[in-house]
């Protein structure tokens, strides 16, 4: 049984969190005088001497009605990072409990871990790059708070079996959080429709992938009202800036140019796919649900270095676990996707 009290750990049950001027004071008033910011204004076209909207309602009302859930289950953080920082937090108490993750998979989850002396157990995925649920059964005990499930799957690419998560679901008593920043490229359907089902689901999302923000560093969690409760008491008072809640919400007004960046990126990813296979440098390229693609080739180093010199980036995921000689190559557009196909046919195999 899902009890998330007992869950949290005792200094955040006990935690009155800080209150600013503006949970203070909500409305429209002629004259601020509350917060000890500069009455005179900002040395910039645009103010910023004010301090923002420390709940950043009306991105979570324009979130709402695109995602279909509720502005009261949002919670923004300063990147997903932040969302996976405040989780260990607020629930895992340093140095006792502990969190599952499935590598390879992506590496904040156990960097945060690490930063908040948090155990980590790790269950290699399956050579087909799924859960090995008789492992997991076997890692989590009464002191696991958080299962950390990455779908698609960065740096693989592919959507961990939904039949799957739900089982973990309904069988762990403690908070399963599904990172979905790569679903907008995905068939598979994000989880954020079942929160009313599961109340220790937590679905994070991003706006760095395909809605083209990663420089503004804002991160979306979905989750019962309870745990974004939990998430806003322990999170920085002013996460996300005045100037990032701006630029937000008139990106927000353009969903129809990123449905469309999508659609090309999807395209473009399944022509990158099977022109890769042909090259002889190449010896697999993995399913993809997400923006990019891991190949795996007969010398990851080598051309990950032939490709640098020539002013091409791709990651070199070769020595992560189950990633032998693979690179990750994120799906870039027409032009640059037949460049690096040109250059890789160059190396010497």
């Amino acid at each position: 049984m899902f009890d998330l009290n007992s869950l949290l750990r005792d200094n955040i049950k006990r935690l009155v969190p800080y209150s600013t001027a503006r949970d203070e004071f909500k409305g429209e008033a002629s004259i601020f005088l509350d917060a000890n910011e500069n009455s005179f204004g900002s040395p910039l076209p645009v103010a910023y001497n004010r301090y923002p909207d420390p709940m950043q309602w009306k991105v979570k009302y324009k979130l709402a009605d695109i995602k279909g859930v509720p502005p009261q289950n949002i919670f923004l953080g300063n990147g997903s990072d932040e969302v996976i920082d405040v989780l260990y937090r607020s629930f895992c108490r340093p140095g006792v409990d502990n969190v599952v993750l499935f590598p390879p998979t992506y590496g904040m989850y156990e960097v945060s871990a690490n930063i908040n002396d948090v155990i980590v157990r790790k269950v290699s995925l399956t050579p087909d790059y799924q859960i090995d649920m008789a492992a997991l059964q076997e890692a989590v005990d009464e002191r696991t708070k958080l299962i950390f499930i990455c779908s698609p799957n960065n740096p693989t690419g592919n959507s961990i079996n939904r039949s799957d998560i739900e089982m973990i679901l309904n069988n762990f008593d403690g908070i399963v959080v599904i990172d979905e920043a790569y679903i907008n490229f995905a068939r598979q359907k994000t989880f954020i429709p079942e929160l009313t089902e599961y109340p220790n689901l937590v679905v994070m999302q991003t706006l760095s992938k395909a809605w083209g923000l990663a420089a503004l560093r804002v991160g979306m969690a979905f989750a019962g009202e309870e745990i974004i409760n939990v998430l806003n008491k322990v999170k920085p008072p002013y996460n996300i800036n005045q100037a990032a809640q701006d630029l937000v919400l008139e990106a927000l007004d353009n969903i129809i140019q990123v449905n469309e960046w999508i659609k090309d990126t999807v395209v473009e990813r399944d022509k990158l796919a099977a022109s890769l296979i042909n090259l002889p440098q190449v010896l697999e390229v993995y399913p993809s649900d997400a923006n990019f693609l891991l190949a795996k080739t007969v010398d990851a180093k080598g051309i990950y270095n032939y490709l640098v010199e020539r002013g091409i980036i791709v990651r070199d995921r070769s020595k992560v676990e189950l990633c032998n000689g693979c690179l990750r190559i994120t799906v870039g557009t027409p032009e640059e996707n037949i460049t690096l196909l040109e250059t890789i046919a160059q190396v010497t195999v």
